[in-house]
């Protein structure tokens, strides 16, 4: 039986953590010898069932620490191959318990696991974690988020060396887009797939107010300021470029400008808050 097989086998069987293979530990030890003496799939695979106990103990405290989707069987699955190896590896001659013995081979074949799984640079998580570290304490120190520049001369490196830094510690993460949770206090599960913003939708409420926007300059506004809010918004010409094509003064201009947007406020009914002018070169217009 190949080793993946016997760990899908094994999570299958044994759900529950308290079952062991021998009931004292004289039936455990000459098992043991038994193993030691001639070993065989059926004797290590009694020997796994008995210590399962300690992987899932061992996966349970890792995936602690891990994102939601981490799953424990899977942890325990990498577990289950350390368990196997320390069983193949144990001297019972040296004297040392076989739970002492097993624990840190466990814990490394689910932590080596992770590792092959994660598509990041260890150098990489390590310096990330390092930045982390230095924004908490500077941050303590000072009371406030330190700056690039702090973080650069704290961290003694470069201007470009840190900028690098940045870019790979805020890499952008994997997320599965099959993921289920659940919405606020609502019990139906809500996939990830389902709240993915379509950044080509149009904003309902942005569109209605544009539309307003486009009404209100075709009837409210004289040819003049129709033309101060084409040539602003649209051409990006500044006020003086358009009081000279207009004929008026800079500050003429300026005043016009500031009306129309007030009426617009007025007919749209928001406050300064609730309106902010078109950024300039936005067609609104169109």
């Amino acid at each position: 039986m190949s080793r993946r097989r016997m760990a899908s086998r094994l999570r299958r069987v044994t759900r529950d953590p308290n079952v062991r293979s021998f009931p004292d530990d004289e039936s455990l030890m000459a098992a043991w010898r038994a193993y030691k003496a001639s070993p065989n799939d059926e004797l290590r695979n009694r020997l796994v069932e008995h210590y399962l106990f300690l992987v899932r103990y061992a996966a349970q405290r890792i995936r602690a620490k891990l994102p939601d989707e981490v799953d424990v069987d899977d942890l325990m699955s990498a577990g289950i191959f350390g368990l196997v190896d320390a069983i193949d590896a144990f001297d019972l001659e040296r004297g040392v318990k076989f739970e002492t013995y097993c624990s840190p081979r466990i814990r490394g074949a689910i932590l080596d696991e992770l590792r092959s799984m994660d598509w990041v640079p260890r150098l990489v998580r390590h310096r990330a974690q390092k930045l982390n570290e230095t924004v908490r304490a500077m941050e303590a120190e000072l009371g406030r988020l330190p700056t690039e520049d702090e973080l650069a001369r704290r961290m003694r490196l470069p201007a470009d060396q840190f900028r690098k830094l940045l870019r790979d510690a805020h890499a952008v993460s994997q997320v599965s887009l099959s993921q289920k949770f659940t919405e606020g206090d609502a019990e139906r599960e809500v996939a990830e797939v389902d709240i993915v913003p379509d950044e080509q939708s149009c904003d309902p409420v942005a569109e209605a107010q544009k539309a307003d926007i486009k009404d209100f300059i075709n009837r409210e506004l004289s040819r003049a300021e129709r033309l101060i809010i084409v040539l602003y918004y649209y051409e990006q010409m500044t006020m003086k470029e358009i009081g000279a094509t207009l004929d008026l003064s800079e500050s003429r201009v300026s005043q016009m400008h500031s009306a129309i947007i007030n009426r617009l406020r007025e007919q749209l009914g928001v406050g300064e808050e609730g309106l902010r002018p078109p950024t300039v070169g936005t067609n609104i217009l169109a």
